[in-house]
């Protein structure tokens, strides 16, 4: 376990690793997985290079561009796809046949369609999720994996963000948070979210896909960053996307067979390399489930950054994420 507990000076912070730059995709495409869903994905960096498959959080949140610049793009064969419902998956924000289980089979369909024999894994919060479940059906699949911002969709989990415990510590996005919701139906605001967003008001869906998402970003970073917040109050279609699709498993509690399935089933990973990162401040996803997956699966380091939350973009963060990449080249 690394722990980076002190206050970095001036030239320690110059020294922190910085994000690869910018690069383009070499092929991009839709995947039609079934006769609802066609999933985009894309791929960049050299194409003879050791394979990565990119797994966005939300679930409902999409691939950003950045999310590339993780990996030397001279060393690595970098895949990115949208899940289902969201970013340029479509339909956008559709929840009919979209579950865990149907996200790792799209991951080995992707897997397939582009010839690769075993890939390494890098996803962040809900990504971190659907990489441990793709990992513990398909070990023999996975190379490594580098995951960040632990969350295993326990009730508990789920419970400290979306019911009481980060309220205690964000009281007044908090404030915004429930303000769509009646007093009388707070005992279970997952659920009262699910009915509005899945409702037949439109008006009433996007009001709550706002709430809902600028919670969430209100909470991702140590400090928090005014941009993170606009795009979920000003993106009516990311907002909905990534509010009713993430609703949507939680309330179906991810569809695991039993509640903490991923880290009872860590011992499935035993011979899979893996770093997880995790910010100290996390207030989305505690750093209690990071350590609790740490202590069950063999092999794994854990890096527990300082001065970090939740957010991929924090300094600390991606000095230690493109460590590890740089690890398994």
């Amino acid at each position: 376990i690394l722990y980076s507990n002190k206050v970095m000076s001036d030239k320690e912070q110059k020294q922190l690793r910085s994000l690869y730059p910018p690069i383009k995709a070499y092929n991009q495409g839709f995947l039609q997985v079934d006769d609802t869903h066609s999933i985009f994905y894309q791929e960049l960096g050299n194409k003879d290079g050791k394979p990565v498959l990119v797994v966005h959080g939300g679930p409902g949140g999409g691939c950003s561009d950045y999310y590339a610049q993780f990996f030397d793009p001279a060393a690595y064969r970098i895949v990115m796809f949208d899940q289902r419902g969201a970013g340029q998956s479509t339909p956008t924000a559709c929840l009919k046949d979209n579950t865990t289980w149907h996200l790792v089979s799209d991951m080995e369909n992707i897997r397939q369609v582009l010839g690769i024999d075993k890939w390494v894994l890098f996803g962040g919060s809900w990504g971190s999720t659907l990489s441990l479940a793709y990992a513990q059906t398909h070990p023999s699949r996975v190379l490594a994996l580098v995951l960040r911002g632990i969350f295993t969709l326990r009730r508990c989990e789920l419970d400290w963000f979306y019911q009481q415990g980060a309220s205690f510590c964000f009281p007044d996005a908090w404030e915004q948070y429930v303000a769509p919701i009646p007093e009388p139906e707070r005992h279970s605001l997952m659920h009262s979210y699910h009915r509005r967003l899945t409702g037949d008001s439109e008006e009433e869906m996007i009001k709550c896909a706002r709430a809902w998402s600028v919670w969430e970003m209100s909470t991702s970073r140590l400090y928090v960053d005014p941009s993170y917040i606009a795009r979920a109050a000003e993106d009516d279609k990311f907002a909905v996307a990534f509010a009713r699709i993430e609703c949507h498993y939680f309330v179906n509690a991810g569809f695991f067979k039993e509640d903490g399935q991923l880290i009872k089933n860590a011992h499935l990973l035993e011979g899979i390399p893996g770093v997880i990162v995790h910010g100290r401040y996390d207030m989305v996803c505690p750093l209690k489930t990071g350590w609790e997956l740490h202590k069950n699966w063999k092999g794994s380091q854990l890096k527990i950054v300082a001065d970090a939350g939740h957010s991929a973009k924090e300094d600390g963060i991606i000095d230690e994420l493109v460590k590890a990449t740089d690890l398994f080249r």
